[in-house]
């Protein structure tokens, strides 16, 4: 259970005590777990949603949704999307970190806010309306699975301190090799979907990080939060296009 308790204070707001003599970098165990229950959460209030209205209102439940999201993340990834969104307009590696650490948000970061709010609500809408909820808690899963992969593989692109720092400076490859195993099992339990979502995430974070070490030689807290919401809308957008179709597909029964 080690590196539990961090990992839920770092990805989620609930209130959770002890740990505090772990190191962050333990906390990359238990990325996929804790992906998976803020997933969870919004697969049940979905589903809750759906069940007590006397009749559908799949957009009402989707914003709601949205709200829960942000709620228990902080908005930690959606703040980290907004930072990056304001550093495409700078010029050189050193004026892009400069403007993701700035705290105030430029009309990119607020452009970028909006759209992913949009989409999510858009895609939460879609998965209500076609019953297809279960796969949330899954993609939530890849996603902080993802994390861990950018988090082992790539240095730490500021000099100074920040947010990701402590994780990136102890991860090691046993990080990424328990963390990938642990979402693979997650995965096969959603059948050969599941496995397909995995690796269409892995091979986007793979571009994804290239670009990183292109551009910013290396990765930060920023840049993860950013990895995290797009990696959230490509999964849970083929979850939405498809809807019943990926359900009917899979061969497990409890997902019929």
């Amino acid at each position: 259970m080690k590196g539990l308790r961090p990992a839920i204070r770092t990805l989620t707001i609930l209130p959770i005590r002890g740990g505090e003599n772990e190191t962050l970098a333990d906390s990359l165990y238990w990325f996929v777990g804790t992906g998976f229950l803020v997933g969870f959460f919004l697969f049940l209030f979905g589903s809750l949603w759906q069940w007590l209205l006397p009749s559908p209102w799949p957009l009402g439940g989707a914003v709601l949704m949205v709200a829960l999201e942000v709620g228990l993340t902080r908005g930690l990834h959606m703040d980290g999307l907004a930072d990056w969104a304001d550093s495409i307009g700078g010029f050189g590696r050193q004026k892009r970190l400069a403007i993701m650490k700035d705290v105030s948000v430029g009309a990119f970061g607020s452009l970028a806010l909006i759209l992913d709010v949009l989409l999510h609500a858009a895609i939460f809408s879609r998965l209500i309306s076609s019953g297809s909820l279960i796969w949330i808690p899954m993609v939530s899963a890849i996603s902080r699975d993802m994390l861990v992969g950018l988090t082992t593989s790539l240095p730490y692109a500021r000099s100074g301190e920040g947010m990701a720092g402590p994780f990136v400076a102890d991860a090691s490859k046993e990080h990424w090799f328990f963390s990938h195993c642990v979402c693979l099992i997650v995965c096969l339990f959603y059948g050969p979907v599941g496995v397909g979502l995995f690796f269409l995430g892995w091979g986007f974070t793979a571009l994804y990080k290239r670009y990183c070490h292109k551009q910013f030689g290396g990765i930060t807290g920023d840049l993860l939060g950013t990895a995290n919401e797009m990696i959230n809308l490509l999964l849970l957008s083929v979850c939405a296009a498809w809807g019943e179709g990926l359900t009917n597909v899979t061969g497990w029964f409890w997902l019929r």
